[in-house]
């Protein structure tokens, strides 16, 4: 008997869960082609796996990482249903707009592009890579506030100090 009233309440939580995340507000996605346009604009550009391998890294044709870009750029690796991911969102608008000549921003929907989310081992969202144009990507997890997602594109992918 215990067990079935246990199974009740995780059952009750999560549609309680997922009712609160369906009528959170939703955020402004910059939905774009992917082209210079957006980009120049300062918009965050929406990506799928044929992008991701022509203007990233080629993981089926490469082993060692190499980035493809010609700016650093940042990719959010999220879904519509997650809270945290709708917190970090307007940040990464922000910083789309702020840092428009200096890097890329990208969106990443997991739900959409599983196998691109598998290739890195996505497991929890926000997940967020930061791919300089030179040297290894870092990778956080967790909604980030807008201080540390300035500091790693400052120091980190800018390499000021």
């Amino acid at each position: 008997m215990e067990m079935k009233s246990l199974k009740n309440v995780c059952m009750a939580l999560m549609a309680l869960l997922m009712l609160s995340c369906s009528m959170s507000a939703k955020t402004s996605d910059h939905k774009g082609d992917g082209g210079e346009s957006t980009v120049a604009k300062g918009e965050v550009v929406m990506m799928n796996k044929a992008d991701f391998l022509s203007k990233v890294f080629d993981y089926e044709n490469k082993t060692e990482w190499a980035y493809a870009g010609d700016k650093p750029c940042i990719i959010d690796f999220y879904a519509d249903w997650c809270g945290p991911c709708r917190q970090v969102a307007p940040i990464l608008s922000d910083m789309a707009v702020l840092y428009k000549n200096d890097i890329i921003v990208y969106k990443v929907n997991v739900d959409q592009e599983k196998e691109l989310a598998a290739a890195f081992g996505i497991r929890s969202i926000p997940t967020i890579l930061f791919i300089p144009k030179e040297g290894q990507p870092q990778l956080s997890m967790g909604a980030l506030p807008r201080e540390v997602i300035r500091e790693q594109i400052d120091k980190f992918l800018l390499g000021k100090e």
